[in-house]
């Protein structure tokens, strides 16, 4: 389980996908869980791994996206029993709904991509940039469509055709165009079509005025011009490529460091999660993903609603449950848990 776990993080990482990584540090019996069980969930809610079963598995899974939308971790513990005392400082109690009882101390810790630095061109500020991206821990990704990616081997990966740029560009990737005047017009082009946050021009002001009519000419309006900075770069009176590469990698960070949260963008994902589909918050048996499915609004799990056992009707609505223990206390006073089901 652990090599499934480190590849799969190592996977997530080479992609540069957003995950969480969940860890149970604490157990009271009886849990399942025990300290050392991890798991891995992405943005989508999709868990990889074993935090000890799906009692704790939709918390973890809630906790581990706001985790990443926040870029924060957190230790959160899931017990039956919140409020019963006072937890330690910085400790997040949430209830466990479940009947299993037992108490689970788990560390959520966000793991964001590498920030993305895509350099374009192979004269001496490029060569620069590249190897100043390369130690500050960004993913130098060198577009070079002139010497084949001789000039800019040591970059992480080396595109030889423009065309190419919007398939390595996340919401993380800070884009530098530093071809003086071979082609910046078309390199511009692909680089502003893309979610590329932070688009320099390595120029002056008055060779960039034709650029950004030409760019205005063909299509680009306000907002996309917005997003281009000319010249790249803070002013800490440059004058060599090296320094001009330091002055961008500056702007870069103090661009980062003042962006607002990135939204990474969820798509749906066909792989089933593991946890969900080897148990339930009972020990019944998990779902095929293709059946009809209904949250049960007690302890937050998906069951199946054909032939389902455990069904209450409230107010003309059926809610489904997982086991028996979900029925009987949801029955017990549905007022309390209509707005938590969905149907």
């Amino acid at each position: 389980m652990y090599d499934e776990f480190f590849a799969k993080a190592h996977q997530l990482i080479e992609e540069g996908i957003p995950f969480a990584t969940a860890v149970v540090v604490r157990s009271e019996k009886p849990t399942s869980g025990k300290p050392g069980d991890k798991a891995i969930v992405t943005l989508d809610g999709v868990m990889f791994g074993w935090i000890g079963g799906s009692c704790a598995q939709p918390t973890v899974i809630t906790e581990a996206q706001a985790a990443i939308a926040e870029d924060a971790a957190r230790l959160v513990r899931i017990t039956p029993n919140p409020g019963r005392e006072v937890p330690p400082q910085g400790v997040k109690e949430v209830e466990m709904t479940c009947f299993s009882g037992g108490t689970l101390d788990v560390y959520i810790e966000p793991q964001q991509p590498r920030p993305r630095l895509l350099v374009v061109g192979h004269l001496p500020t490029a060569q620069s940039l590249a190897h100043l991206g390369k130690a500050m821990s960004y993913q130098v990704i060198a577009v070079d469509t002139e010497t084949d990616g001789a000039a800019m081997a040591h970059a992480d990966r080396v595109l030889t055709d423009l065309a190419n740029i919007a398939e390595v560009v996340n919401p993380l990737t800070y884009v530098v165009v530093a071809t003086h005047g071979h082609y910046d017009e078309l390199a511009l082009e692909h680089a502003l079509r893309t979610s590329a946050p932070y688009v320099g021009l390595v120029s002056s002001r008055k060779r960039s005025e034709p650029i950004v009519d030409y760019l205005r000419q063909h299509g680009f309006g306000d907002r996309d011009l917005a997003r281009l900075v000319v010249p790249a770069g803070l002013d800490i009176q440059a004058r060599r490529g090296d320094e001009i590469a330091l002055s961008i990698m500056a702007e870069i960070i103090q661009h980062r460091r003042n962006a607002e949260r990135v939204d990474w963008p969820v798509e749906a994902n066909d792989e089933a999660t593991e946890t969900a589909s080897e148990s339930s918050c009972c020990g019944g048996a998990g779902g095929d993903a293709s059946e009809a499915t209904a949250i049960d609004p007690i302890c937050g799990m998906t069951v199946k609603t054909d032939g389902a056992a455990y069904t209450h009707e409230h107010d003309g609505t059926t809610y489904t449950f997982c086991c028996a223990g979900c029925q009987t206390k949801f029955a017990s006073a549905p007022q309390d848990f209509v707005q938590r089901a969905s149907i």
